[in-house]
């Protein structure tokens, strides 16, 4: 490896020893850039890749809120601003009890890539707290939310910073989060956040995009290998927004997603998420705040495996949609025994660095990274953004064909950038590349700070 190249990944293990999820997206994406880095000696010469994985700057603040029983509560909120040379920070935040700094500084550093694929003039953040709006009524998560915003406003707004929702932090959440940004700032600045409502600023199709982009994503795979995706099956996980938005566009191009995950195991539909009664039945699911998929199960009738994971399943594709470091190398074994041919990462880092190579090792499998492939739910909150600016409101329609274009152009971007390094057809380090020439570029010609 290239020494420049080894001595920022042995620098980032040592000083974030105790951020393994940090620690591994940063040896994913370094490694892959070493063509690149080989031709462009001034990266060494301004120590640009040490300045790319050290955050520009970060906010960690306390976030003090009442229950519904009068008593207080103490948790602790980040807001990482990690590179902003092509364009505003922009990334979610996420609300759940397993946030810590290495959360936020690896789903960050994802982020820089992510956006910079979409072509959109947008940097990368990532923000949170480890508060669990599980279990909470719409009156403490209300009270949270103000209590994070008092913190969160001085560091924000539409030129500086935009914050969007991740896991924990919907619409309901950038409603509370908006209003006390409007009261502390007394101006209607509604270009800070995405994935507003409607009413004040939001756009259509974004609650749908990511999944709607990934689906966008595997057509171009398909279409490359001579496939179409129309009676293709698809094994999914998790059954929020992102999975959800998978269902409707599979289901409405004739592709049937045939398993769902939870916190308490999966289930296996063999006649697909194809209708419109089970589509609609996972919005119940998740607003019911039970986070349970066994429901899907008892009410359409279908099997129901308690504390497993779907990767056991035999489907025409995998598209692991929860959560990070879902798939190890026990499930990545288990996805080549049945004979997978496209692996498609939708969450963020689904897959463990080990079982991501062995993945790729395999000769018949074509694996698409999730920087790449979930990029279709920022790339219409930047959208939002353009509509706020200009004070416009687009159809569904019109939202919908600019993703699909942006999503068609992030693959050829990933696929050109791939071959020409020599690396053929790898859209792994395609996405890698292409995310980091346009940030790389940027950064030198901005100068050194």
């Amino acid at each position: 490896m290239n020494k420049y190249l080894e001595s920022v990944i042995e620098n980032v293990r040592t000083k974030h020893a105790n951020e393994p999820e940090f620690v591994q997206t940063v040896e994913e994406v370094l490694t892959s850039l070493e063509p690149v880095v080989e031709k462009h000696p001034e990266y060494e010469k301004f120590d640009l890749l040490n300045r790319l994985v050290e955050p520009e700057r970060q906010f960690t603040f306390r976030v003090v809120w009442e229950d519904d029983k009068g008593e207080y509560h103490t948790n602790t909120g980040y807001r990482f601003q990690f590179n902003g040379a092509i364009g505003p920070y922009k990334g979610g935040l996420r609300f759940q009890k397993n946030v810590y700094p290495g959360i936020i500084k690896f789903l960050g550093f994802e982020q820089i890539f992510k956006n910079a694929l979409t072509g959109l003039p947008i940097g990368g953040a990532k923000g949170g707290s480890d508060f669990d709006p599980a279990g909470k009524s719409d009156a403490e998560i209300m009270r949270f939310c103000q209590s994070f915003m008092q913190a969160l406003y001085r560091y924000i707004g539409p030129d500086i910073d935009v914050p969007a929702g991740d896991m924990g932090v919907g619409g309901r959440e950038i409603g509370y989060l908006y209003g006390e940004y409007r009261r502390l700032k007394g101006a209607f600045e509604n270009g800070v956040l995405t994935g507003k409502g409607f009413s004040f600023g939001g756009s259509r199709i974004r609650p749908e995009a990511t999944g709607f982009g990934a689906v966008y994503y595997l057509e171009n795979v398909l279409k490359d290998d001579g496939q179409d995706i129309k009676g293709k099956t698809i094994a999914a996980a998790g059954f929020g927004n992102v999975t959800w938005g998978i269902c409707l566009k599979a289901a409405e191009l004739g592709a049937k997603v045939i398993t769902l995950s939870g916190p308490d195991g999966y289930i296996y539909d063999p006649d697909g998420v194809t209708t419109k009664e089970k589509i609609d039945y996972l919005l119940e699911m998740r607003s019911s705040g039970r986070n349970r998929v066994q429901d899907y199960a008892d009410k359409f009738g279908v099997q129901f495996f308690p504390g497993e994971k779907p990767w056991g399943q035999k489907a025409d594709i995998v598209m692991p949609s929860a959560m990070q470091n879902d798939v190890h190398m026990e499930q990545a074994k288990q996805i080549a025994a049945n004979g997978v041919r496209y692996y498609i990462e939708v969450a963020n880092m689904p897959t463990t660095n080990d079982a991501l190579k062995f993945l790729m090792e395999q000769k018949d499998m074509i694996v698409a990274p999730s920087k790449a492939v979930n990029a279709g739910g920022v790339a219409v909150s930047a959208l939002e953004m353009s509509q706020n600016s200009e004070r416009l409101v687009w159809t569904a329609e019109e939202v919908d064909a600019r993703l699909h274009e942006i999503m068609n152009t992030i693959y050829k971007n990933c696929k050109d950038a791939s071959e020409r390094n020599g690396l053929g057809y790898n859209l792994v380090a395609g996405a890698n590349i292409a995310g980091f020439e346009r940030v790389a570029d940027a950064m030198l010609a901005q100068g050194v700070f």
